[in-house]
């Protein structure tokens, strides 16, 4: 279990703890902060994270940024990733895929879930993190996928 996982499960089921663990996130990697993020759920395979629409991510139009959204998208499966990789091995994000299928009007809701979690052996590979971004209604408005490479800590 990585670190930032026992973090979680040691949190969560705890009055504050979630919204404790998501400030703590947020002081790890201070750019989250932009998108005052929320994490709902995390276990291996699968991150849920929620993020108000505040006048922070509006864009010229008054709806939720792309970028911000695709912030989001990030947190999902940086958390996702850290939930499911074995403490022996490590991931970096190598590309990122994102498709804007709808106006984001509202709060975000984004959720990264992998079809089956991978054996992770010696050899380093690619592997994809679908991320799927609705509205507070459930309609999809961004989709991603997040593709990290990884490998064994040396």
């Amino acid at each position: 279990m990585t670190s930032t996982y026992a973090l979680w499960t040691k949190l969560a089921a705890k009055p504050g703890g979630k919204q404790l663990f998501s400030a703590a996130m947020c002081l790890r990697v201070p750019y989250f902060r932009t998108i005052v993020p929320s994490v709902k759920e995390i276990k291996p395979g699968r991150c849920e994270v929620t993020s108000p629409k505040w006048w922070g991510v509006y864009n010229h139009i008054g709806t939720y940024h792309a970028i911000a959204a695709c912030n989001l998208a990030e947190i999902a499966m940086g958390m996702l990733a850290e939930a499911t990789l074995p403490p022996t091995h490590r991931w970096l994000p190598k590309g990122m895929t994102v498709n804007y299928v709808a106006k984001a009007e509202t709060s975000l809701r984004a959720v990264a879930e992998l079809p089956s979690i991978p054996d992770f052996g010696d050899e380093g590979f690619e592997l994809p993190v679908p991320v799927t971004i609705t509205d507070t209604a459930g309609k999809p408005v961004v989709t991603a996928t997040i593709t990290i490479w990884v490998t064994r800590k040396a």
